[in-house]
């Protein structure tokens, strides 16, 4: 059998589709042997990683509330961004503990943020898991950026909302890519009521049209790209989380084997 590799991309409230999936491919009997994620996918395949049990993790997520993860910032120009992850970092904390670092992991895991200093992605493998997942998970504008030495991290879907290269070095060699996103433009967006709105319209806009140019450029490299179909669901209101899930498994159960065949291929015969 070939190893797989699976690319959780970011995607916030619709990245919960990654646990349908994951659960789908559990019960097809196929398991991965190197993850990297953003954003979302960052937080769900750490936790994949570390082996939480995806249903303690799917239980969990979908009794989500955003006061349950996001805590305002007492000054949110200073701190340059509205919430603070002081809530979304203990939560994290009940089911990986906060020392935990990527060589704990049970799984080998990546994952990737961007830096503002220098303008490029950074990847993450090294280090306190927690710091990497929320620093890869943090909306320019809505979130504090993390501070990392001399960089100062935000989400990495910013430049990078699938990482496909980064579980290819860790030794994949079958790629299976999942963009809970899409193409953002495509959906119908109301008109931005404030600056946060605003900031994060642009981002959608700019991060699909690198995505799509990405894929384009990485076809030959990526097995399969996969997509659920989630409609105009928001990532950014945490609300419809158990059809995101439910739309996530439909999307496992439909590629399991497809998954399967590429991981048989060319494969030597057992004895």
């Amino acid at each position: 059998m070939k190893k797989l590799g699976l690319a959780l991309g970011s995607g916030g409230a619709r990245g919960v589709a990654h646990i349908g999936f994951l659960e789908a491919l559990e019960e097809a009997g196929i398991r991965a042997d190197y993850v990297s994620g953003c954003s979302m996918g960052s937080i769900v395949g750490a936790c994949y990683c570390a082996g939480v049990p995806l249903d303690v993790v799917k239980e969990r997520i979908l009794s989500l509330k955003l006061s349950h993860v996001a805590a305002l910032n007492v000054n949110p120009i200073r701190s340059n961004g509205l919430f603070k992850f002081t809530k979304a970092r203990k939560l994290i904390e009940e089911y990986i503990p906060p020392e935990t670092t990527f060589a704990d992991l049970k799984i080998p895991f990546t994952c990737v943020a961007t830096d503002l200093v220098s303008g490029v992605t950074v990847e993450l493998k090294e280090g306190n898991v927690i710091d990497a997942i929320l620093a890869s998970s943090c909306i320019p504008g809505a979130f504090s950026p993390q501070i990392v030495g001399n960089q100062m991290l935000v989400d990495g879907g910013v430049l990078e909302r699938v990482p496909t290269r980064e579980v290819k070095k860790l030794g994949a060699e079958v790629i299976v890519a999942v963009d809970v996103l899409g193409d953002l433009t495509a959906i119908r967006a109301e008109p931005p009521k404030n600056l946060v709105d605003t900031l994060l319209r642009y981002v959608d806009i700019v991060d699909t049209r690198i995505t799509q140019q990405k894929q384009s450029m990485r076809r030959k490299s990526i097995d399969l790209w996969l997509e659920p179909d989630l409609g105009d669901m928001s990532q950014y209101k945490v609300k419809n989380l158990d059809f995101a899930c439910e739309r996530g498994y439909e999307l496992g159960r439909a590629n399991a084997e497809k998954i399967r065949a590429l991981l048989e291929e060319d494969a030597p015969p057992t004895e």
